[in-house]
């Protein structure tokens, strides 16, 4: 009896294991993930942590931060700027100066229409 139950296992075993993996997995995900992943992207990549000044000109929720940035390109089209987000809050971010001279020269230029606006060395 006992080769008969050896052979009944056996048989089991190669049968199951024959017959696994066969189904198909389909994943569906919202489209507005791609979309959100994409702006997440774009705002990584736009942030570049050197060992430059930078001015803030803002900071708090996010729309109002997008806004802030949208402005100040339109007023000074001559900087760059940037989103940066640190928890809880949005900073916008322009310019990248490589002295503290320069970047407190433009300051005060920035100043005039951002009185709000300070300076910054991020990791610093």
């Amino acid at each position: 009896m006992k080769p008969a139950y050896l052979t009944l296992l056996l048989g089991l075993f190669l049968t199951t294991k024959g017959t696994a993996q066969t189904n198909t997995v389909t994943v569906s995900q919202d489209p507005k993930f791609e979309e959100l992943l994409a702006e997440k992207r774009k705002i990584n990549s736009s942030i570049t942590v050197n060992d430059r000044y930078k001015l803030q000109i803002f900071y708090g929720a996010n729309d109002k931060a997008r806004k802030a940035l949208q402005d100040f390109k339109r007023d000074f089209k001559e900087l760059d700027g940037t989103i940066v987000f640190e928890s809880p809050t949005y900073k916008v971010w322009v310019g990248s100066f490589g002295s503290r001279i320069e970047a407190e020269r433009k300051l005060t230029e920035v100043r005039k229409k951002y009185p709000n606006a300070l300076l910054v060395k991020p990791n610093k």
